[in-house]
């Protein structure tokens, strides 16, 4: 039998245009119907991104120089977290470490954004983990930057060293962590307290970071009154803050010459302060005495008839000394040593033979 007769029909029962048709029409019943039985795909759920702060504390050095800007973590198939910044202060012979992420994840019904099965709220704590660490810290700030806020800011310390840590502060000497300078000494000026301690001052433009409208280093508040630490490698300045700002200069110097006053001093101890004598701190003179005047003290009597008498004492001596000092000019006013200087405060010399612990009674103008 031939496939299709003369009649144009299929087997010579069908014919052929028919038979096309039937299957034109069968192939689009059976596309229609696993178009119907077919799972709709489910729509891509919504997401977001916010920046956060994380504080990570107090890290040893291994995992400071581990931490790098791009890291990421996925906690789950929903969630993704990216470091964007990173700022180091030093702490506790270590580094206090805060990282700006990047926090993805989906949007709730409250179209909050869900990190890790909760929203990204201020305390909570969060892990990071990569190949090489595993951190966990606590959310500090949520905002729109993707990078922390920081400034140069600039501050006096005072603090009080052995005579050999002193002398090695310089000006211009870094304080660096994990390779990042944080921190440099602009002036120093120090001052003997005895012959084994010296007073430092010290002016330091260091980087802070902003958080919660408060500049802030080492986990600390930027306030007078404050204690930072600032490690190098030749030494440690541990310093109480004592100004924030300014132009970072310890003030201009100038030199005035201060009337000081000894009473009751023995009349040796008096004889050995001497016109010429000075003390100096390196290079510098801070104090010459120029002239000293002595003359015996006096002792008050009571005699056998109940009279009073003035007599002069037999050893001891009142003194009155002249000299030059170099003072500082600061905003509360003349410096001597760090300590303000006004009548009837003391200010000590310390003259190489001998230490002078006086009064001040008067100051040029």
């Amino acid at each position: 039998m031939e496939l299709i007769d003369d009649d144009g029909r299929l087997f010579g029962a069908v014919n052929v245009i028919d038979a096309l048709v039937v299957l034109v029409i069968v192939a689009v019943v059976v596309a229609g119907a696993a178009f119907v039985l077919s799972d709709d795909p489910a729509p891509a759920p919504d997401t977001e991104t916010t920046y956060a702060t994380l504080d990570l504390g107090v890290q040893e050095s291994y995992i400071v120089d581990a931490i790098e800007e791009g890291d990421t973590y996925e906690p789950d198939g929903s969630s993704t977290l990216r470091v964007t910044d990173v700022h180091l202060t030093p702490q506790d012979g270590n580094a206090r470490v805060l990282l700006r992420v990047a926090l993805e994840g989906q949007l709730n019904n409250q179209n909050n954004l869900v990190y890790a099965g909760a929203p990204p709220r201020l305390g909570r704590s969060l892990t990071l983990e990569t190949n090489r660490y595993t951190v966990t810290g606590q959310l500090r700030e949520v905002g729109e930057s993707d990078a922390l806020t920081q400034s140069q800011q600039r501050v006096t310390l005072t603090t009080e060293l052995d005579a050999g840590t002193a002398e090695a502060i310089r000006p211009g000497d870094e304080i660096r962590v994990a390779g990042r300078t944080v921190a440099q000494i602009e002036d120093v000026t120090t001052y003997a307290t005895n012959t084994t301690k010296r007073r430092v001052f010290a002016a330091v433009s260091l980087t802070a970071h902003h958080q919660q409208g408060e500049r802030r280093f080492s986990g600390q508040p930027l306030r007078r009154g404050q204690t930072i630490t600032l490690p190098t490698e030749e030494y440690v300045l541990d310093g109480q803050i004592e100004q924030v700002g300014g132009d970072g200069s310890l003030g201009a110097m100038t030199t005035r010459t201060v009337t000081l006053r000894m009473e009751d001093v023995r009349e040796d101890y008096a004889d050995a302060i001497e016109p010429g004598m000075i003390e100096r701190t390196g290079d510098t003179t801070v104090a010459r005495i120029t002239d000293v005047e002595t003359e015996p003290s006096l002792i008050i009597a009571t005699g056998e008839d109940g009279s009073i008498n003035v007599a002069d004492h037999p050893v001891n001596r009142d003194v009155t000394i002249t000299a030059d000092l170099q003072l500082r000019e600061t905003p509360a006013g003349l410096t001597f040593k760090g300590d303000q200087l006004r009548q009837g405060s003391t200010v000590v010399l310390d003259l190489g033979t001998v230490t002078v612990e006086a009064e001040v009674v008067m100051a040029t103008q």
